[in-house]
């Protein structure tokens, strides 16, 4: 299935004017590239390259992957998608609005605690059970990073009966719910965290920068908890523009190139 994905993206780079062959007659278009927020960084220096190395614009714009989606569904023109999840890129695909779905990359949950909580990977589940341990979360549905802290919620009844109901009852989901987050004069996560009166955040290993946020303590979930996340990408289809999606397709194969692929792990992702 990974293969003729990738063979999937590949027929759409084939097809149409690729941006090299484009002339001053019929100059290759400015892609627009819908992506998941927590890929901003990444996508940012790939795409860098990718103008240097191609002299085709990008234009990148981000935010929670399941309202991105919908903004495609609605008729938004974007020619490429990346989500934190498979799931809407292959909605879209279901749809007829999108090519197959390719992982473009892996990542994971992780906790970012205030160092005044003390939490560690061995008692990550004791400290969010705590009762004046304040939890945040992106939001379920409009953003993966949601979906995924409600997996992490399933899962620790598996290690402690009663866990899941708890969490989730106390659990704020404080991010996510628009395109446009709202306006913050934090500087680092920490304040960030105390800006929105929580004392830890269920979040992705990866991180838009590449140097580590010294405000909050990154904890890793123990085995039993550890919940994976694939990223993936697919070419929108709703323009129905041959150059376009042959551009698209194009910049797809270019992200999924082993040069590419090795800018991931500065960012906390795992190659596909």
């Amino acid at each position: 299935m990974r293969y003729a994905c990738i063979a999937a993206l590949a027929l759409f780079a084939m097809a149409g004017v690729a941006p090299d062959a484009a002339d001053a007659e019929n100059p290759a278009p400015v892609l627009t590239v819908y992506a998941a927020g927590s890929t901003t960084g990444v996508l940012g220096a790939m795409l860098k390259r990718f103008e240097a190395e191609t002299g085709q614009h990008v234009d990148l714009q981000t935010g929670p992957a399941g309202l991105m989606r919908e903004k495609i569904e609605a008729g938004d023109r974007a020619d490429l998608f990346v989500s934190a999840n498979m799931a809407h890129p292959q909605s879209l695909h279901a749809q007829g609005k999108a090519s197959a779905a390719a992982v473009f990359a892996r990542n994971r949950l992780c906790i970012y605690a205030l160092p005044a909580v003390g939490m560690t990977s061995t008692n990550v589940l004791d400290r969010l059970l705590d009762p004046k341990v304040r939890i945040g979360t992106s939001t379920p549905k409009a953003d993966p990073g949601g979906d995924y802290a409600q997996e992490l919620f399933d899962e620790a009844d598996s290690v402690r009966p009663g866990a899941t109901a708890a969490l989730k009852a106390k659990a704020l989901a404080v991010v996510g719910a628009t395109v446009t987050p709202a306006s913050s004069k934090a500087t680092s996560q920490g304040e960030a965290m105390l800006e929105r009166g929580t004392d830890v955040s269920v979040g992705y290993c990866s991180s838009r920068k590449t140097t580590p946020d010294l405000s909050v303590d990154k904890v890793e979930l123990p085995p039993e908890l550890a919940i994976k996340a694939d990223y993936g990408m697919a070419v929108v289809t709703t323009s129905h523009d041959p150059m376009r999606e042959a551009a698209a397709g194009k910049l797809a194969l270019y992200l999924l190139s082993p040069e590419n692929q090795t800018l991931l792990a500065a960012y906390g992702f795992s190659a596909r």
